[in-house]
């Protein structure tokens, strides 16, 4: 056999083991992050809303995912000293920077069950009677079956 016989052979091989070799396997890869969104009648809080100690509040907010919705999250964290999220679009008036004695806190996670592609939080919270009152952020979060993850940050301020 020659040189050039053998290199045709190899070449060949490569390319039949190439082909055969495919990245598709049937699989459609999720790209796609979910949605949360406030901006309907029901979502609550709304931007630079006040809250009153003492109160119970329902939270909401609806979440959307083109394949399936497997968790979220409620956070809710002091703003006392006027430290912004990426996503907030409604500016509204801060208080003085000042420190925490004690401020509320509260963060849950939830796990959603039968893989819903839309979903509508619903999260029932009693604003303590003794928290520190002032500037706050209420964060969602949402994460799909695959990793893909949304978050969104609304101003709210903790009010006597």
């Amino acid at each position: 056999m020659t040189f050039k016989t053998s290199y045709l052979h190899l070449l060949v091989a490569f390319l039949f083991l190439a082909s055969s070799c495919s990245s598709d396997d049937g699989i459609t890869i999720d790209e796609e992050k979910p949605t949360i969104t406030i901006n309907y009648t029901d979502g609550f809080p709304q931007a630079c809303q006040e809250l009153t100690k003492g109160e119970t509040y329902t939270f909401k907010a609806q979440v959307t995912d083109n394949r399936a919705l497997a968790a979220y999250s409620l956070e809710i964290h002091h703003n006392f000293d006027h430290h912004t999220h990426d996503d907030q679009g409604e500016v509204c008036t801060l208080d003085p920077i000042k420190d925490a004695f004690n401020p509320m806190m509260f963060l849950e996670n939830y796990t959603l069950e039968d893989a819903p592609t839309f979903y509508e939080l619903n999260i029932s919270i009693t604003i303590p009677n003794d928290v520190d009152t002032g500037d706050y952020h209420c964060a969602y979060s949402v994460t799909d079956e695959t990793g893909w993850q949304s978050r969104t940050s609304i101003d709210i301020k903790i009010v006597d």
